[in-house]
């Protein structure tokens, strides 16, 4: 394990809107950002059932590949009503032909929802796992959780993934309603990313 603070740290994924994210959560650190896309990474198949699991598989080989100290993200919505399903599966319920649908995701949350008539308030959480892995095989793991409910019609275009049909708990907008900064303070990742932090000004 090293230092990262004036190092290149290789975030490993290909989500546009997650490399923002985080991008923007490391602003002021001497950090050198680089992303799995700058080194023409293949994502690996994501074979666990766990958060943590697939984090680790994501930042492990994104650091064997490149050498590099890698922070990997895996994230997603449990719903209680669904047994905490989508889960791990939060992206593959997105997969369409040529690429990812969330629109389509959603409405099969609601669908999924309605099929077994869900009572209200239909709690949800958002989690993620962050792992940061180094070359020599070591890693550390932060994880983050905000609980909230799913709602509908989905409300606002901004984020990614399933942020217009979740409301944080105590909140009246959605993810998807909120601006970039505004989520951003208190997100999942962001609940992580302190964690995360703190390892770093430690």
């Amino acid at each position: 394990m090293t230092n990262l603070l004036g190092e290149e740290l290789l975030i490993a994924t290909h989500n546009k809107g997650k490399l923002e994210e985080i991008s923007a959560l490391l602003v002021g650190y001497d950090i050198k950002i680089s992303s799995a896309k700058d080194y023409n990474l293949i994502e690996p198949a994501e074979t666990e059932n766990t958060f943590v699991g697939n984090a680790r598989i994501k930042a492990h080989a994104a650091s064997k590949s490149t050498g590099l100290p890698a922070l990997s993200d895996d994230s997603g919505v449990e719903v209680d009503a669904l047994n905490n399903l989508p889960g791990v599966y939060t992206a593959d319920w997105a997969e369409v032909d040529g690429g990812r649908d969330f629109n389509k995701a959603m409405e099969k949350v609601l669908y999924e929802l309605n099929s077994i008539k869900a009572s209200f308030p239909r709690t949800a959480r958002f989690c993620c796992t962050l792992c940061l892995a180094w070359p020599d095989g070591s890693d550390k793991i932060f994880s983050g959780v905000v609980p909230g409910e799913i709602i509908w019609p989905m409300r606002g275009k901004n984020g990614h993934g399933y942020d217009p049909i979740f409301q944080p708990e105590g909140q009246n907008l959605t993810f998807g309603e909120m601006d970039r900064w505004e989520k951003n303070n208190m997100s999942h990742r962001a609940k992580a990313f302190e964690k995360f932090l703190r390892y770093l000004d430690g």
